[in-house]
């Protein structure tokens, strides 16, 4: 499978940190204007934030800060991120000294932040790097305000049952998947969860789900990709998206 599958920000766990340094400047030239990022997932997640000016926004994963600085112009105080060096270090030259970037991740040391230090989370095709959920989602919900928002993007699960018919949909899995960015070849590697355990997920951990979204690609994407967006609908079968609540 191509690119097509792919994240928006930087790795969430530690252990794929030092894989995304090696092709971060390739990864990133790729999705910055490319169906599924710039056209895709960026709009939606930005569509799913709505008005943020002066809302305190931590995106959990920045990248090269693609997200953060389309949130910064909208007028949210942003905070970011990253577990990769590469990638920090392209979301620095991004985004100046003005902004506030961190090395780090979920599934290791807690967050670098006090309690209820944000009001929304951006989680945007990260968690599905990760076994398991329930610490890094204590540790999201830790750092939002009360009715804070985890606004988050990850693998469409049913996705998985279409490229891998033999995997079990209902197990949690692992599973690779062989990508080019930019002619540079890459081996991502995810945990799927079928639908029901990513809601049973959110909820354990003192989430209310207030949206859930199969959005379509942003205005002009048929146009631009129509080898790409060739249903008659216009959209595209890829990720699914939450905005939560904390309870």
């Amino acid at each position: 499978m191509s690119s097509d599958l792919d994240r928006s920000s930087g790795p969430a766990g530690q252990s794929v940190a030092s894989d995304y340094d090696s092709f971060a400047e390739a990864y990133a030239a790729e999705t910055e204007s490319n169906l599924i990022n710039g056209y895709y997932t960026r709009p939606a997640m930005l569509d799913l934030a709505g008005d943020v000016a002066g809302r305190r926004i931590l995106d959990v994963g920045c990248g090269a800060g693609p997200l953060l600085t389309a949130l910064g112009e909208r007028g949210a105080i942003v905070t970011g991120i990253e577990p990769s060096a590469k990638m920090l270090d392209l979301a620095r030259q991004r985004l100046g000294d003005g902004t506030a970037l961190y090395q780090g991740g979920l599934g290791g040391d807690p967050l670098p932040f006090p309690d209820a230090a944000f009001d929304d989370v951006i989680a945007c095709l990260v968690l599905h790097y990760l076994e398991d959920w329930q610490a890094p989602l204590a540790e999201l919900r830790r750092v939002l305000v009360p009715g804070g928002r985890l606004i988050v993007a990850v693998n469409h699960p049913f996705v998985y049952h279409l490229i891998r018919p033999e995997g079990d949909y209902f197990a949690t899995e692992q599973w690779s998947d062989e990508c080019t960015f930019s002619g540079q070849p890459a081996v991502l590697t995810y945990w799927h969860r079928p639908l029901h355990a990513i809601t049973r997920e959110f909820t354990a951990a003192g989430f209310r789900i207030a949206v859930v979204s199969e959005p379509p690609p942003a205005p002009g994407a048929r146009e631009a990709f129509p080898d790409l967006v060739t249903s008659p609908s216009g959209y595209i079968l890829c990720f699914l998206f939450f905005v939560l609540e904390a309870a």
